[in-house]
C-alpha cells in the first residue's frame, strides 16, 4: 500500500504537459530561450505567488514563492553547470522587493536527477539548500565605521575607504556598515555568486558590495570565498580582497 501511495504521489507531483500554456489560471512569468523550461505563477494581492515550474514537460509546484509583478523584475532562469559535475543545474532567481536603495532577491538551485516516475523515468529537478548570504556575511565580515573612514575585514584581508570624498554629513552616518538592503544573485563564468550591498548612511551612503562565491559542498551551496568590491570610485586605493 505504501509503495502504491508513493507512486501515485509522484505522478501527481510531476504532470506531463502538451504545450507551454497548458496550466489554466496561471501566466508565464519566465521562459528559457533554448530549453523547455517555463515558470508560471498566479497574481495574488499584487505579487506573483503559487509558482509552478515546467521542466521539459514535468511540473514542480512551489506555492510559497513570491516575486514582484513589475516586468523589469521578472523571475530569471539560468541553466548552467555551476558545480563542475558536467551536468547543468537549474537556477531560478526571484525578486521579492525593490525600491529606492532596496533590491532583495532570492535564489533557488535545482540539481537534475534521473528518477523513476510510475513505470518510467524522467529528469526531475531536486532543490538543494543555499546558505543564507546574510549569515555568511555575519560570520565572515568585520567592519568598523568612523567619521573619517570605513574599514572592512574579510579573514586576514583588509580594506580601508576614505569617506571625505563622499561628502556625507557625519551626523547621518550609521553606527556601522549595514548589509541587507541590496541582495542579488548571478552566475558568472559558471560560478554561482551573491552580491550584498554595504551602506553607511540612508542618503548617498552606498559604498560597495561583498561578493560571495559559492561552491557545492556537503550537499549544499556554501561560501567558497568572499571579497569586497567598491562600486563607486572615490579616489581610494583599492586593495584586492580576492
Amino acid at each position: 500500500m505504501n509503495k502504491y501511495i508513493i507512486i501515485v504521489a509522484a505522478i501527481l507531483f510531476f504532470v506531463s504537459l502538451t504545450k507551454a500554456d497548458a496550466i489554466e489560471g496561471y501566466e508565464i512569468v519566465a521562459k528559457s530561450n533554448d530549453e523547455r523550461i517555463v515558470v508560471y505563477a498566479r497574481k495574488i494581492n499584487d505579487v506573483y505567488q503559487d509558482f509552478k515550474i515546467d521542466y521539459k514537460g514535468a511540473v514542480l509546484s512551489r506555492p510559497f514563492w513570491i516575486n514582484d509583478t513589475n516586468p523589469a523584475y521578472s523571475p530569471r532562469i539560468i541553466y548552467e553547470d555551476i558545480n563542475k559535475d558536467d551536468k547543468k543545474e537549474l537556477i531560478i532567481i526571484l525578486t521579492k522587493g525593490h525600491g529606492t536603495g532596496v533590491l532583495e532577491q532570492e535564489a533557488h538551485i535545482f540539481h537534475i536527477d534521473r528518477k523513476a516516475i510510475g513505470k518510467g523515468t524522467a529528469d526531475v529537478p531536486t532543490e538543494v539548500l543555499v546558505d543564507n548570504p546574510l549569515a555568511i556575511i555575519k560570520k565572515n565580515v568585520k567592519t568598523k565605521l568612523t567619521r573619517d573612514n570605513v574599514q572592512i575585514s574579510i579573514g586576514d584581508q583588509h580594506y580601508t575607504m576614505d569617506l571625505k570624498p563622499l561628502g556625507i554629513n557625519p551626523k547621518n552616518l550609521f553606527d556601522d556598515v549595514s548589509f541587507g538592503n541590496i541582495i542579488t544573485f548571478d552566475v558568472i563564468d559558471n560560478q554561482f555568486i551573491a552580491k550584498i550591498g554595504g551602506q553607511i548612511s540612508p542618503v548617498g551612503g552606498y559604498i560597495g558590495e561583498v561578493v560571495i562565491v559559492y561552491e557545492y559542498r556537503d550537499e549544499m551551496y556554501q561560501a567558497s570565498h568572499l571579497y569586497f568590491e567598491e562600486v563607486f570610485g572615490v579616489g581610494n586605493e583599492k586593495q584586492d580582497l580576492r
